[in-house]
């Protein structure tokens, strides 16, 4: 099952995709923010052309555990994704995975893309320990 990853931001998002099987993430592209629609427009094309079956979206909190000001932009726009491409949106914690991209290869153009390939990459992890636990 293909899993597409999300680092939303106010100007680009980056996004991510896994291969066939679901178990691994990879950095795919860029694109820039103009608007709730527009983005997931962009996204749908994504999700059709790679048969995409799941959209996990990184979470945006403050230090304090709390939802900053991103997150309640990015609560309307998983709305209007959900309903533009008829998949749910899962949350991953995203605490520090900007930063730990530019760690891994510096700051370029595809930053945010390698974001949300931490973010994804976070998630299937976590729901690995999951299935091994039960």
């Amino acid at each position: 099952m293909r899993l597409l990853g999300i680092d939303y931001g106010e100007k680009r998002v980056g996004i991510s995709l896994t291969d066939k099987n679901g178990e691994m993430a990879f950095p795919h592209s860029i694109i820039e923010n103009k608007g709730f629609s527009p983005l997931a427009k962009k996204i749908l094309e994504i999700v059709q052309k790679e048969k995409v079956k799941k959209i996990v979206v990184g979470l945006s909190l403050d230090f304090k555990g709390k939802e900053n000001l991103i997150m309640k932009n990015l609560k309307k726009f998983t709305k209007v994704l959900e309903e533009t491409t008829g998949l749910n949106v899962i949350f991953e914690d995203e605490m520090f995975t900007t930063a730990l991209a530019m760690r891994i290869q510096g700051k370029n153009k595809m930053t945010d893309a390698s974001a949300a390939t931490i973010i994804l990459q976070s998630y299937i992890e976590h729901r690995k320990k999951e299935i091994m636990e039960k």
